[in-house]
């Protein structure tokens, strides 16, 4: 008798653990000299889901405050899968342009033109072709850089801000004259971003 209610205290106080567990896993406290895009960045959630959130009017925040953090729509899995794209995409490309290939990809996951997630979208068949080379051509399965990595994370921190472009091109090498009639929204580097 003194056993099972030993193991029942067991249990109960693991079920206390895991549930405070989960708890803390759902809010951050400012540490000093700590910006909501640190915050965005390091916990895979956008700027603007952060104040959303939080019921936050402007980006100031203080050391000791607590932030609760939304849920992520972004698993790991999709973030490794997103930075392969944004290797193959954008390898010898600048840094910003990389976060922009990344960006590209949450926009379309935002859009109700495109797939709701991320590997629908990279995986994406339309009218016979894929939505981005690399899928086609396995580029995809090469590991990624840790710049395409933290491109990814800083894409995640700056979702739903920005120009709102769903797609980019290299107009030295691109052959489609529908992907040249977009509007185009920016150049980095060798690739313009349009929608």
């Amino acid at each position: 008798m003194k056993k099972h209610i030993i193991s029942g205290l067991a249990a109960i106080s693991m079920l206390a653990f895991t549930s405070s567990a989960a708890v803390a896993e759902g809010v951050h406290t400012v540490k000093n000299g700590e910006s909501l895009w640190d915050i965005g960045k390091a916990n895979s959630v956008s700027v603007l889901d952060l104040m959303k959130e939080n019921g936050l009017k402007s980006h100031e925040i203080h050391p000791g405050q607590t932030i609760s953090l939304p849920e992520r729509d972004v698993s790991e899995e999709d973030k490794a899968l997103l930075a392969k794209l944004v290797q193959a995409e954008a390898k010898g490309e600048p840094y910003a342009g990389k976060v922009a290939v990344a960006t590209v990809v949450l926009n379309r996951v935002d859009s109700d033109e495109f797939p709701d997630s991320v590997k629908e979208v990279v995986y994406e068949v339309s009218n016979g072709h894929y939505a981005f080379s690399p899928v086609q051509n396995g580029e995809i399965n090469n590991s990624p850089s840790d710049e395409s990595k933290k491109a990814v994370e800083e894409a995640l921190a700056f979702r739903g801000q920005g120009q709102g472009s769903l797609f980019f091109y290299n107009p030295d090498t691109s052959s489609s004259s529908w992907i040249t009639s977009t509007d185009t929204v920016l150049t980095i580097g060798n690739h313009v971003f349009a929608k």
